[in-house]
């Protein structure tokens, strides 16, 4: 394993830890303080924050085997196991989101549509879920920024969880201004936003590991900087067939370059040899080039 990737597992790894310690903080809070007041949404919450330390889980184990250097029977290594560690925090999610949506609709259909105030339990919800919106969004965007600087699809997609637990909160935060104002259902209605909006995060991660799998090209910006780059070799007169695509934290590049027909074999391969260089030098993704030598025919 490369120095560079061992850094970025140890950053995957360290992020991940933290968000586990704030989960399993959370989770407890939201459980205890839910049974005792009745809150629904507030126990879906803890609940979903417990939910966490699965995905937490799935990435440091996708982590750990997906930059496992490659082998006879792995050649283009273990990146997938990333990929289906995202899959696997989406499914969790998705599962999430739909068993909220039914057990808060099956409460509003048997809670009597009573007008009286629970001040105790508003202001319970209210307190436990500023504490888990803070520290939630604060895991969030940590956990979003190491992914962005690792390019690790599974931490994007828990640092999306993540967001998730600080929206559902957020949304606690208004079934109990709802419940203290005398509206009875405000509680369900809170967890039903919250399960919609899981539901939604699923799918974007879920679609993000289907492109990934479906053997998808690169997003535009990255094919514009292997083309800036490929144009700034000057020993190379022309190319095309260019194809990307993504496994794991890694970018797999192969093209065909054109160039001077009266070189010989190694000045070709060495031209071969300096694009490449200067593709893992430029790019920020650990990137795996082929690159093809043909001359250009005037």
């Amino acid at each position: 394993m490369s120095k560079s990737l061992q850094s970025q597992n140890k950053s995957i790894q360290q992020v991940t830890f933290v968000g586990m310690a704030v989960n399993v903080s959370l989770s407890v809070l939201k459980i205890v303080f839910g049974s005792l007041v009745g809150s629904i949404a507030l126990l879906t919450d803890g609940f979903h924050s417990l939910s966490d330390l699965a995905t937490d889980a799935a990435v440091l184990v996708g982590v750990h085997f997906g930059s496992k250097e490659a082998d006879h029977e792995h050649p283009y290594g273990h990146g997938r196991i990333e990929t289906f560690s995202a899959a696997l925090v989406a499914f969790i999610l998705l599962v999430i989101g739909c068993v909220m949506i039914s057990k808060a609709s099956m409460q509003i259909a048997r809670l009597p549509g009573s007008r009286e105030r629970l001040p105790f339990l508003g202001i319970a919800m209210i307190l436990v879920s500023l504490v888990s919106v803070i520290s939630k969004e604060f895991i969030y965007r940590w956990t979003r920024n190491v992914a962005k600087r690792t390019h690790s699809t599974a931490l994007y997609a828990n640092a999306w969880h993540h967001r998730s637990d600080a929206l559902s909160s957020m949304a606690v935060l208004i079934g109990a201004a709802a419940v203290m104002f005398g509206y009875p259902h405000g509680d369900q209605i809170a967890a039903i936003a919250v399960g919609m909006m899981i539901i939604l995060v699923a799918v974007k991660v879920f679609s993000g590991c289907l492109n990934e799998l479906t053997e998808r090209a690169v997003d535009q910006r990255t094919v514009k900087q292997i083309e800036k780059i490929i144009a700034s070799e000057k020993c190379i007169l022309d190319w095309h067939k260019l194809r990307t695509r993504t496994l794991g934290r890694e970018i797999f590049i192969d093209l065909h370059i054109l160039v001077d027909p009266g070189l010989n074999i190694t000045e070709a391969h060495e031209i071969a040899d300096s694009l490449e260089q200067s593709l893992h030098n430029r790019m920020t993704q650990p990137i795996n080039v082929m690159v093809h030598a043909e001359p250009k025919m005037y």
